[in-house]
């Protein structure tokens, strides 16, 4: 089987109704998000290709939208990969930080809390068609916060449940490490581990001001 771009774009065009592709480079873009879980099965089941095997689920930030990657093989015929993007728009809504911290009663209320963006793409889950796509899914979730609809089980894989922000976006704003927040002293204080005044009352201000302690970057790139 002829597994060019051109080739596999016009078989699924015509086996899958209403769907619209667009070749980039040496993949194929699916122009509705919502047609991916179609063309995933359709490649796994087809006789002309038995793509039966998701190798790589992968996310890409690019400003205005967030890409999801997939590369597909067959195991049984021994042809590969097909690789399909889907994008979806980042569309944004702006959250309180600490909101879990606050609801414990660790920051006030009444302290205004600074706003971040938090992304709302959302993409269909391939788990149902690929078991693979399982943990991966939830890395790119976890890295650029792309919501996999229909996950079954949806959460971060590398950073921990509550933690701000996707690491991998490119409007994610890196901790300053050598400053603590009202959240962090809270966390130590609730463990009897000694911290020092000058460290506590840099996290009052920041939390009095509704500042997070963001690293700032440099005004010039470094030079090994």
């Amino acid at each position: 089987m002829d597994l060019s771009v051109e080739t596999v774009k016009k078989e699924l065009e015509t086996k899958v109704p209403g769907l619209k592709l667009r070749k980039v480079r040496d993949s194929l873009l699916i122009e509705d998000a919502k047609d991916l879980t179609r063309v995933a099965s359709f490649l796994k089941t087809s006789p002309a290709f038995r793509l039966d095997y998701l190798s790589s689920v992968t996310g890409s930030d690019y400003l205005t939208y967030l890409e999801s990657v997939y590369h597909l093989y067959s195991i049984e015929k021994k042809h590969g990969p097909v690789v399909l993007r889907v994008r979806a728009p980042k569309t944004t809504v702006p959250i309180p930080i600490n909101c879990s911290t606050a609801a414990m009663g660790a920051v006030p209320a009444t302290v205004p809390q600074q706003k971040i963006i938090a992304g709302t793409a959302k993409i269909p889950s391939l788990v149902p068609v690929y078991r693979s796509a399982e943990l991966q899914e939830r890395e790119v979730y976890d890295m650029f916060g792309i919501i996999f609809e229909g996950h079954p089980d949806l959460r971060r894989i590398f950073m921990w449940e509550g933690f701000e922000g996707y690491p991998l976006r490119k409007d994610y704003e890196q901790e300053d490490t050598e400053v603590l927040e009202a959240a962090d002293i809270a966390w130590l204080d609730a463990r009897h581990i000694a911290v020092p005044n000058e460290l506590k009352e840099k996290a009052k201000e920041l939390q009095a001001a509704g500042k997070r302690a963001v690293a700032r970057k440099p005004e010039k790139p470094r030079i090994a």
